[in-house]
């Protein structure tokens, strides 16, 4: 009697659930050509990865397995502490990871990483392997405003920090990408980031857009801030979220995508109509048994977690369909 699909990932995941994450590949190891790094594997469609983060409850073999069968198109591999790969680790395992992934059928278009400057001490290795893999895009950490300096003086001071990172990324051929995160960050606002990446005007530094923190801090008025970023959008990320109170605060809670104040039908919409057409990555941060924020190990079953994750990726691949995205 032959074993589907479906059942043969599930008794994998089930035969290694007591392996570590690190993934224990073959002698040699292989990477398809070149006609398989820059395209998703649904033809023209966008190519949508699942954020790793999220799967850290699984080794790289099990993981690529898991995400195919759920029909996402690659991977958005954390780099970063804490992460599926180690950045002091780069040079072994990041090769290995991709090597997994591909041998499950996807592709690693992105790398999401902790880098925030061109001489901290992990950067250019990271840059250097995942070029050599064929990795195009990777999203940076985060910076801060210091209470103690003028905005002004610390746009300057990111400005500086992009700028040699561009170089960094020019010398390796990868797109570095900085996401607009709500709350007190340099790019929650748009028009900062903006800013500064019109005065580097460089194709090596752009934007990770990020609907979800952008309706966060304008719920009407992120079209604005969409409007002014769209020539530096080099890949975009997806998530939902609703106002909820707690303690007496509101409080934005993440949601299946969806049920939430994100309107994902006008965003497609606009993106088809200013032509941005760039890889996806999808996030989980709902209550998901610890995978939202990337456990090792889960509260809930194996199969609730692939289950509620499909069901989010149909939610957006309908989506998509109906923008003629």
């Amino acid at each position: 009697m032959k074993t589907n699909r479906r059942e043969f990932i599930l008794k994998s995941m089930g035969i290694t659930a007591g392996i570590p994450l690190a993934f224990h590949p073959d002698q040699s190891l292989t990477f398809p050509g070149d006609d398989r790094l820059n395209r998703s594997s649904s033809g023209d469609a966008l190519p949508i990865s699942v954020f790793s983060k999220h799967l850290q409850w699984l080794n790289y073999a099990d993981m690529g397995v898991v995400a195919a069968e759920m029909g996402f198109d690659g991977i958005d591999l954390t780099v970063r502490t804490g992460g599926h790969v180690l950045p002091e680790r780069v040079t072994d395992d990041l090769p290995r990871a991709v090597d997994a992934v591909r041998k499950a059928g996807l592709n690693v278009f992105m790398i999401t990483t902790g880098i925030k400057s061109a001489d901290e001490s992990h950067t250019e290795s990271i840059l250097k392997t995942a070029s050599a893999l064929g990795i195009q895009h990777y999203r940076m950490g985060y910076y801060n405003y210091a209470e103690a300096k003028r905005i002004d003086e610390d746009l300057d001071a990111f400005q500086k920090q992009l700028t040699a990172l561009a170089a960094l990324n020019k010398k390796y051929k990868i797109y570095g990408e900085y996401q607009n995160h709500s709350g007190a960050y340099f790019g929650a606002a748009i028009w900062d980031l903006y800013t500064v990446l019109s005065r580097i005007k460089s194709p090596w530094i752009g934007s990770q857009y990020d609907i979800r923190h952008a309706t966060v801090e304008g719920a009407n008025t992120w079209p604005t801030g969409l409007k002014l970023i769209k020539p530096y959008i080099k890949s975009i990320d997806i998530k939902d979220f609703v106002w909820t109170r707690q303690d007496g605060k509101w409080v934005a809670d993440n949601v299946p995508l969806g049920e939430g104040l994100v309107d994902l039908k006008k965003y497609l919409y606009i993106l088809k109509q200013y032509g941005i057409r760039v890889p996806v990555s999808q996030h989980f941060e709902y209550p998901l048994g610890g995978a939202e924020h990337g456990h090792s190990t889960l509260s809930i079953t194996k199969e609730a977690c692939i289950a509620a994750m499909k069901k989010d990726l149909t939610t957006l691949k309908d989506l998509i369909k109906q923008s003629g995205l």
